[in-house]
């Protein structure tokens, strides 16, 4: 998880159910919510507040718009209508957002050799993180079974999950396709300086006002309360994935909840990779894809020509195509 540097904090305004903070000078604003589960942030510079103001609230209101229509935590949305519909042949009509969006889905798995498989969320039926239980292999071998993107059967206006108990989940990409269209309504209105922090997978907007790069912290992997490492970036994006988010230890071993879903399997090789790219979409995906690819991340990166940070199995700290 990265996070940008900030100061003192005054009363929310009104019209947003957010934290207020003041920034670094008179014209850095700093709106603090929750939303996917993460702790946000959007942060403007070089606005008058009120101005500011307005421009978050639309940004907020767009990545809570993707939030509820997108989570699998709501009966009432997209993908859980999709999912209630597994095994019945029933198709589910789909707009043009979720069509693009299942695109990218089909993209990412052909990419990752079927390492990014937006199917395998029912990985989860089998590990319990919070109860610290590592699954038999029955029951992981039943979840496994009800994995497999390419049987998913598509039109671009309508979904069919042919097998009862299959499932789609868009959580590895939810929150940075949010990052992204936050930021795109940002630019619209004309906002040049600022950062759209989403649980920690950024889209920045811009450089401060006065031309100089945004110094973003890494979160230490192993001590959630410190930087590992920072970042200086000025545009674009940035996005994490770890084995720190969700895990469980047992016998000295460590078991996070980025799973392959070829074996069900958690990943093992890296404590976090942080990728730099364009868009926010393409880091998350590039980062997860890096961990499911274990000891041949770097080689998968280099490939995709974009640069990185890893932490490695020991903790040591490894930059490609980043300053040091």
């Amino acid at each position: 998880m990265a996070s940008a540097a900030g100061s003192e904090r005054s009363a929310a305004p009104a019209a947003l159910d957010v934290e207020y903070a003041a920034g670094d000078d008179a014209e850095d604003h700093r709106f603090r919510f929750t939303a996917m589960a993460s702790p946000c942030e959007v942060r403007l510079a070089g606005l008058p507040r009120a101005l500011a103001t307005a421009h978050a609230e639309i940004a907020i209101a767009e990545v809570r718009r993707i939030e509820h229509k997108y989570s699998r935590y709501r009966p009432d949305s997209i993908v859980s209508r999709i999912n209630a519909a597994a095994g019945s042949g029933a198709a589910v009509e789909v707009d043009a957002e979720t069509s693009q969006l299942l695109d990218f889905a089909a993209q990412l798995n052909a990419l990752s050799e079927g390492r990014f498989d937006i199917t395998s969320g029912v990985l989860r039926r089998a590990w319990d993180f919070r109860s610290a239980r590592i699954p038999t292999p029955y029951a992981l071998a039943e979840a496994v079974a009800q994995i497999g993107w390419p049987r998913v059967q598509r039109t671009p206006e309508t979904v069919v999950l042919p097998d009862a108990g299959m499932e789609i989940d868009f959580g590895g990409f939810g929150k940075e396709y949010a990052a992204d269209r936050a930021a795109a309504l940002l630019e619209r209105d004309g906002a040049a300086s600022g950062i759209v922090n989403l649980g920690g997978d950024l889209r920045v907007l811009g450089p401060r006002p006065d031309g100089s790069a945004w110094s973003i912290g890494i979160q230490h992997p192993r001590a959630p309360e410190r930087a590992i490492a920072s970042i200086r970036l000025a545009r674009g994006a940035l996005a994490t994935s770890g084995d720190y988010e969700r895990f469980f230890e047992v016998d000295g071993k460590r078991y996070c909840h980025i799973l392959n879903p070829a074996t069900g399997w958690p990943v093992q090789g890296w404590q976090s990779i942080s990728v730099v790219a364009p868009l926010c979409v393409a880091a998350g995906a590039m980062s997860t894809i890096a961990l499911l690819h274990e000891d041949a991340a770097p080689a998968f990166l280099a490939g995709q020509q974009v640069a990185w940070l890893g932490v490695d199995r020991d903790g040591d700290v490894i930059r490609h195509g980043l300053p040091v």
